[in-house]
C-alpha cells in the first residue's frame, strides 16, 4: 500500500486565538493542548456529519468541541478529573453556541478505553483522534514582571500514576492497550489519527511518531497516511513561527552549550486503518 502524505496548515492563527470565545479561558492552563484547527481538519477529512468521534485522552475536550461544531457526536475519556470537568464545560459552551453535535466525557484510563465506552457505540466509531503526553511536563504558560520570568501550568498532573510520568516504554505499552481498544470500537472502515511530535529528553531526540507507528502496526493497523501539521503560519513565501517561550529558551541553551538544535515546528499526523 502506498502511504500518502501532505502538509496541514493548522497554525495560520495562533492556537489561543483559535480558542478565544469558543473555549473557556481556563483552557489555557492545560500544558499540552491540541490545536483546534488540527482537530477540525482531521474530523472534516475522515468523517461525515452524524458520525461518532472518540478521544481516549481528551484533555480539555478539543476533539469533542470541534466534532460537535462539525455536526459529529463525541465520546472522550480523560484520566484527570480536573481536565474532564473542563472538557465537559467546553462542550457545553459549544452546544450553547449552536454546535449541532453532542459529546460525553468520562473519567478513566485510556488503557480501558473500549470498556468505558457505552456498549451501543462499540463498533460505531468513525474516528479515534488523540495525542499522547510528552513526558511529565511540557510548555505551559509564562509571564514577565519586569525583572523575572514566571512559569505556571507546566505539568499535566501531580498524580505519579499519570502516563506522563512513566517514560517512553510504559507510554508505548499503554498506547498499544489503547489502540487495541480502538480496533474494537471502530467501524470496519474507521480511522485512527494520532498526532505527535519528536521531543527531547536529556538532549536526546525521541522519535515518538516512529514509535507510535510501530505500536499501531503491532495492534493490527496499517499506516495509511503520514501528514505534517505545520506549527507555523504561511504568509506568501515566508513562515511565521509559533514557537513558545519554552521551545526558544531550550534551543538557545542547547546552542550555548555547544549542542546545535532547531525548534521543532511540526507535528506528525499519523493516519491508520484496519485494512489496506
Amino acid at each position: 500500500m502506498t502511504t500518502r502524505s501532505s502538509v496541514w496548515l493548522v497554525a495560520q492563527r495562533p492556537s489561543r486565538e483559535q480558542r478565544r470565545g469558543r473555549y473557556l479561558p481556563e483552557s489555557s492552563c492545560h500544558p499540552g493542548k491540541m490545536a483546534p484547527a488540527l482537530a477540525a481538519q482531521a474530523i472534516g477529512t475522515y468523517t461525515q456529519p452524524g458520525d461518532v468521534v472518540a478521544d481516549p485522552m481528551c484533555g480539555i475536550g478539543t476533539t469533542l468541541v470541534e466534532a460537535a461544531g462539525l455536526g459529529r457526536d463525541g465520546f472522550g475519556v480523560e484520566y484527570e478529573p480536573r481536565w474532564a470537568a473542563l472538557a465537559e464545560a467546553n462542550v457545553a459552551v459549544a452546544r450553547a453556541g449552536g454546535a449541532p453535535g453532542e459529546a460525553e466525557v468520562v473519567v478513566g484510563d485510556c488503557r480501558r478505553f473500549a470498556s468505558l465506552m457505552p456498549a451501543e457505540l462499540v463498533g460505531q466509531v468513525a474516528l479515534v483522534l488523540t495525542s499522547p503526553p510528552y513526558g511529565s511536563s511540557t510548555h505551559g504558560q509564562v509571564s514577565f514582571d519586569g525583572r523575572r520570568v514566571h512559569k505556571r501550568d507546566t505539568h499535566y498532573s501531580a498524580d505519579r500514576a499519570n502516563l506522563a510520568y512513566g517514560g517512553v516504554g510504559p507510554l508505548l505499552t499503554a498506547m498499544e492497550d489503547m489502540l487495541r481498544g480502538a480496533f474494537r470500537v471502530l467501524t470496519a472502515d474507521g480511522v485512527v489519527v494520532l498526532t505527535a511530535r519528536p521531543w527531547r529528553r536529556d538532549g536526546a531526540l525521541i522519535d515518538l511518531p516512529g514509535a507510535l507507528v510501530g505500536a499501531a502496526v503491532a495492534c493490527g493497523f496499517v499506516l495509511a497516511e503520514r501528514n505534517v501539521a505545520l506549527l507555523a503560519a504561511v504568509r506568501g513565501h515566508d513562515l511565521v513561527p509559533r514557537a513558545s517561550f519554552f521551545q526558544l529558551n531550550d534551543v538557545r541553551k542547547a546552542r550555548l552549550a555547544g549542542r546545535p538544535q532547531h525548534v521543532i515546528a511540526h507535528e506528525d499526523v499519523l493516519v491508520f486503518r484496519k485494512h489496506p
